[in-house]
């Protein structure tokens, strides 16, 4: 059985290892992910072949990044979670290890394709953040950014819509939250930078009933992600159109 791509194999290796036979990587110059599966490899004990990009692509049906590996074809354990990989988060100046945590275990409850992870002001993938997670993180796709603009960019240049949780926006239930959805949030202090409201197309919000003017990020986090759940499952959508690829 072969599997190609760094995250599919990156999947293998942090949680079926003893089904990895041999990782393939090209001849390309190492890079981050290069080193990362380089780790899990010696960390698992799993043989590392390099090979040329062209013998990749020979043997790989599809696009592989520079990446494969060889399963043993086993019917006991599954790779594969349920994942929406239509519904992307990104977090930035999210400090509290904690919380970080938290969001991470909803996130992986909410079979949350990719989190994004804005690498400057936000907290380090620790222990403390896996523990507060009780685990999920080791299940998520988490990614570190650079530059949040970037990445919305980048995104809606791939037809995503993204929303920026901001109490000044719609309250969640009123926005369509299917299709290709990116949900951003921000930090404990002063939640999303100005300039990644600006980027977001729209702001949603939590209106609150009580006297506190907001919730806690990974509390806020929860309840929007699980309307998003709500209207990608039961096909009850909110009130905005999603007609970015018309555009």
């Amino acid at each position: 059985m072969l599997i190609y791509g760094y995250h599919p194999v990156r999947e293998a290796l942090r949680h079926s290892p003893h089904r990895v036979q041999k990782v393939l990587v090209s001849k390309s110059p190492s890079n981050r992910r290069r080193r990362d599966l380089e780790e899990l490899c010696r960390l698992h004990s799993v043989r590392v072949e390099q090979v040329a990009e062209r013998e990749l692509s020979r043997i790989v049906p599809g696009i592989h990044n520079g990446f494969a590996a060889e399963l043993l074809a086993t019917g006991d354990d599954q790779l594969e979670t349920v994942r929406d990989g239509d519904l992307v988060v990104l977090l930035e100046d999210v400090q509290d290890p904690r919380n970080l945590g938290a969001i991470l275990r909803v996130c992986e409850g909410a079979g949350v394709g990719q989190v994004l992870v804005r690498d400057r002001g936000s907290a380090p993938l620790s222990a403390t953040v896996v523990r507060a997670s009780a685990g999920a993180s080791e299940w998520l796709d988490v990614e570190r950014v650079t530059n949040s603009g970037a990445e919305i960019d980048r995104l809606q240049k791939e037809g995503y819509w993204v929303y920026g949780a901001d109490v000044g926006g719609r309250p969640a239930w009123e926005i369509d939250l299917t299709g290709k959805v990116v949900l951003c949030f921000g930090g404990e202090a002063n939640g999303l930078r100005s300039r990644t409201r600006q980027l977001c197309d729209e702001l949603v919000a939590l209106p609150m009933r009580g006297r506190i003017e907001s919730l806690n990020v990974s509390a806020a986090a929860a309840a929007i992600l699980f309307e998003a759940v709500r209207q990608r499952t039961t096909g009850k959508k909110g009130g905005s159109e999603h007609a970015r690829g018309a555009q």
